[in-house]
C-alpha cells in the first residue's frame, strides 16, 4: 500500500539547503519512491496563505519510507537541512477501508 511523506519546511538558509536538495534526489529513487511535487507553488484556498516549501514523494510501503529515511546517505543529507530550515514532515499510508463514508466525528 503506499505510503506519502509531505514536507513542508521553511528555509532560512538557501545555499546550504541546495546541499540537502542535491543529494535527496538519488536516495528517495533508491527505495522506490517519487516526487509527487518538489518547491511547485502552493495555492491556498481557505486560512492562512501558506508562503514556504512544500515537497511531496510517494514510496510504495510504509517500510519503504522507513528505510529511506534510516539510510545513513540520507541522515547525512538531513544534516544541511536541520541546518538550514525548519521542517514539519508528515507520513500517511494510502486510503483505509472507509474512505467513500468517513465517520464526521473522527
Amino acid at each position: 500500500m503506499p505510503a506519502y511523506v509531505v514536507a513542508m519546511m521553511s528555509i532560512h538558509d538557501p545555499l546550504t539547503y541546495r546541499e540537502y536538495t542535491d543529494r535527496t534526489p538519488s536516495t528517495v529513487k533508491k527505495y522506490g519512491g517519487k516526487f509527487l511535487t518538489r518547491g511547485e507553488p502552493v495555492t491556498t484556498v481557505e486560512g492562512e496563505e501558506y508562503k514556504d516549501r512544500m515537497v511531496i514523494l510517494q514510496f510504495p510501503s510504509m517500510a519503504q519510507v522507513q528505510a529511506w529515511f534510516a539510510d545513513p546517505a540520507y541522515q547525512e543529507a538531513m544534516a544541511f537541512r536541520h541546518a538550514a530550515s525548519t521542517m514539519q514532515l508528515l507520513v500517511v499510508q494510502e486510503g483505509g477501508a472507509n474512505t467513500e463514508d468517513p465517520n464526521p466525528i473522527l
